[in-house]
């Protein structure tokens, strides 16, 4: 297009082909780009803020969570109880000892790890092991509720926001009418009331229109007549070059019994390129039309054609409630053997 390139870059309404930017644009687009820079300058200077966390916090892998009052309620009678254990141990040890049981073995498994960098001053190498393996588990409950939740999503497409949108509209609009019908003491069914002269007319004229041709009154002659008058309003008539030509010609509607029967007329090249036209445009609109159908972009592809595509779907719908759980056990690997 000829304004297309007349729009900046960086200019909200640089996708409006029919736009083409003026003074305000550029003051507008120079205010956000030093706003930008004056934020990014700001950022740059903060310092990155320090977490309170404790090593020990079960919630201490969230880079979110911040330890309160209770996770550091928590963590000291975790080490409490850690204690109590390790007394209890020591005294079992202690008792062992003296039926003659091993003592460098009991030492060596029960033995305390004091390592600062690490935070677990009082945990022994068995709950150590045992912590971490807890955290583990936290990680992975979590790995699967996450990928549960987007495979759900996956599974139900959304609806199109488009009908969302409109169902929306005519609810708030019903609403509106309601409240305006309130005030005016009056009832829903007469609602006819509230509209103007002008709506009522389109409603009217909307009303009048012929409902759509259906099954074989496609074809009839009153349907093909009002196609072929559809087609020849975009086309148009030379009357003085027509009666010219009639003057011209005596037989210019020729009968059977004419010598001239048959034998095509002197027609003029823009007439036929007026036709040839006509029939390009019909051809092009004939092409480019295609019933609307819903299309999810996230369902997954269990076809290799269009074709193939459209034999699933009627499978699915004569046999998909029954094969559903077997379906649910191959994707999810239950169904094979051992």
């Amino acid at each position: 297009m000829e304004g297309a390139g007349k729009a900046h870059t960086d200019c909200i309404n640089a996708s409006n082909p029919y736009h083409e930017c003026v003074e305000y644009c550029f003051k507008r687009i120079a205010d956000a780009t030093s706003h930008a820079d004056k934020e990014e300058n700001e950022d740059s200077s903060k310092e990155p803020e320090e977490r309170t966390v404790h090593p020990d916090c079960v919630n201490a892998s969230n880079p979110h969570h911040e330890c309160s009052e209770y996770c550091f309620k928590r963590i000291a009678e975790a080490k409490d109880q850690i204690e109590r254990n390790e007394s209890d141990i020591q005294e079992d040890d202690i008792t062992s000892s003296f039926d003659g049981a091993n003592q460098n073995d009991g030492g060596d498994a029960h033995h305390v790890q004091n390592d600062p960098e690490s935070g677990n001053h009082n945990l022994t190498e068995k709950q150590k092991k045992l912590f971490e393996l807890r955290l583990k588990m936290n990680e992975a409950r979590k790995a699967n509720q996450m990928a549960m939740v987007a495979e759900k999503k996956k599974m139900e497409a959304p609806s199109e926001s488009r009908g969302i949108s409109k169902q929306k509209w005519l609810e708030e609009r019903k609403k509106k009418i309601g409240k305006l019908l309130d005030s005016n003491g009056l009832d829903m069914s007469k609602a006819y009331m509230l509209d103007t002269q002008e709506i009522a007319g389109a409603k009217y004229k909307k009303w009048e229109k012929d409902p759509a041709p259906y099954g074989w009154d496609v074809f009839n002659q009153k349907t093909l007549y009002n196609a072929h008058k559809k087609r020849i309003k975009n086309i148009e008539c030379d009357m003085e070059a027509y009666n010219k030509a009639k003057e011209a010609d005596p037989e210019f509607y020729r009968e059977a019994s004419s010598l001239q029967y048959g034998k095509a007329t002197k027609v003029p090249e823009g007439n036929i390129d007026r036709m040839v036209k006509e029939l390009q445009d019909r051809d092009a609109k004939r092409k480019s039309f295609s019933r609307r159908r819903k299309f999810h972009e996230e369902k997954d592809i269990d076809s290799i054609n269009d074709r193939n595509e459209h034999f699933n779907k009627k499978i699915e719908r004569a046999f998909g409630k029954y094969t559903l759980e077997i379906k649910n056990n191959l994707e999810r690997g239950t169904a094979l053997p051992d």
